[in-house]
């Protein structure tokens, strides 16, 4: 594995793009230091850090503090929703106004805009900090084992970015010649940019270089990836992976993006599924149908992102409990037992039960009760046994015949020696069941305690209940 060893270190930017110039950049850099590998994501885990509402501050210093407590979850990758300045020109408010359609001048101080409104690609939203903290922020990551990307919105700008009027060609126009936002979309307080624009193509790979070569980041998660063309992504990654190895998520489960570009992908269509069987709207057929399905579609070495709820999720679909209500440790299990990478999304670890506003502040709570600690036990498996790998070797996946198959969902994941059953009644009614392979010294991964099962032994579950084994060697 190659080492950057620690030291002032000066770097030179390697992209030229329109209007801009070469520049050198210095990285303080404070221990050796190893790029992310492939091996790191076969037991990694994401955290999402959403950093305006992680703290009353809403600072990057906050975050950091914490940063050495994510070891007890398990997390490898930290996802930092967007850093940058926030676009004021047509920001949203509430409802269909525009803050500057309030006239109450205190009433719209609240109102602080969308991160992926960006005014400029180089620079740090003041409210989060200077440059200096998310230098150090990086850095406490690194220390603690853990890697650190961005996220990236290459899809459009906010309205007051410097290129709206130094290079009125990367937008978008429609029929009277003006710059529009994304079509079929309410995201009025953004400008769409346009690929057409190969000189764009360089601005966009230059503003990306640009934090890794500053801030030495390991990756980036991209914003609506699949509304920009996958060949400006096989452009931009090719040169960015130039510069260290990089670990790169696209917000998508377009498949031809796995191809060169992206190493990740979201699980949305398995997350929506989940939201339906969770609410009794469909059965598990239906989940066994997707898998299949996954299986058959992409290749072995894609990874799918797993999750029972994101920023987007929260903020205007519902929060756990109101979309999953009793069964949400169900599939929070589930989220970890599968093929891919779970996430974690600021406040879901300290039992988040709302909304978090989206354009104003709100503050996640900080108490420690259930789901912190059974996200401790969910961590240690995943980064520990290696039947959960699910990275571009994952373990293998097998679902297991029960006596209630509409109802039960068992499986059995295996790799090097290691075994992992989990069963699930995703049912409302109590449940007596039969696993075909659930046999030989059985360990409970959560409960503790050994069994020996054998072929047909009935594994009593309540309602939306789950248990988790280990097979003994």
């Amino acid at each position: 594995m190659k080492k950057y060893i620690l030291g002032l270190l000066a770097l030179t930017a390697v992209f030229a793009c329109k209007n801009e110039e070469k520049e050198v950049v210095e990285v303080a850099i404070t221990k050796e230091y190893s790029p992310i590998q492939d091996q790191d994501l076969e037991n990694a885990i994401i955290y999402e850090a959403n950093i305006r509402q992680y703290s009353p501050e809403g600072t990057f210093n906050e975050f950091t503090k914490d940063i050495p407590q994510l070891k007890e979850l398990g997390v490898k990758v930290i996802w930092l929703m967007p850093v940058f300045p926030i676009s004021e020109k047509n920001r949203k408010a509430e409802g269909d106004l525009l803050v500057e359609d309030i006239k109450d001048l205190k009433k719209r101080e609240k109102y602080l805009g969308s991160y992926y409104a960006v005014a400029d690609y180089k620079k740090i939203n003041p409210d989060l900090g200077t440059s200096a903290d998310l230098t150090r922020l990086v850095e406490t990551a690194h220390e603690n084992g853990m890697y650190v990307i961005l996220d990236w919105v290459a899809n459009h700008t906010g309205w007051d970015h410097t290129w709206i009027k130094e290079s009125p060609d990367f937008y978008t126009k429609d029929g009277n010649g003006e710059m529009m936002h994304p079509a079929g979309t309410d995201w009025t307080d953004t400008a769409d940019l346009n690929y057409e624009n190969r000189d764009l193509w360089d601005a966009m790979t230059y503003a990306m270089s640009f934090w890794v070569t500053e801030y030495n980041v390991d990756g980036f998660r991209c914003d609506v990836a699949h509304e920009v063309p996958t060949e400006f992504w096989h452009y931009a990654t090719a040169q960015l992976q130039d510069q260290k190895p990089l670990f790169m998520l696209a917000e998508s489960e377009k498949k031809d993006l796995f191809t060169q570009a992206f190493d990740m992908g979201y699980n949305w269509e398995g997350h929506h599924i989940m939201n339906e069987l969770a609410q009794g709207k469909t059965s598990v057929e239906k989940w066994d149908a997707y898998m299949d399905r996954n299986s058959k579609n992409y290749e072995k070495d894609d990874i799918l992102m797993n999750f029972i709820t994101n920023h987007d999720e929260n903020s205007w679909n519902g929060s756990v409990k109101e979309r999953m209500g009793a069964t949400a440790e169900t599939m929070l299990a589930l989220s970890y037992m599968i093929p891919g990478m779970p996430l974690i999304y600021s406040g879901q670890e300290y039992d988040m039960d709302y909304r978090l506003k989206f354009f104003e502040k709100d503050t996640i709570p900080k108490t420690k009760g259930k789901t912190w600690e059974l996200m401790k036990k969910l961590g240690a498996l995943k980064v520990n046994n290696p039947a959960l790998n699910g990275g571009k070797d994952a373990a293998s996946y097998k679902r297991l015949k029960t006596s209630d198959d509409s109802s039960v969902y068992a499986i059995k994941r295996e790799k090097d020696g290691a075994t992992i059953f989990y069963v699930a009644n995703l049912s409302n009614e109590r449940l007596s069941t039969a696993v075909q392979g659930l046999k030989g010294k059985i360990t409970d991964a959560l409960r503790g305690g050994s069994v020996d099962f054998t072929e047909g032994t009935s594994l009593d579950l309540p309602p939306y209940g789950y248990r988790i084994f280990t097979l003994e060697k």
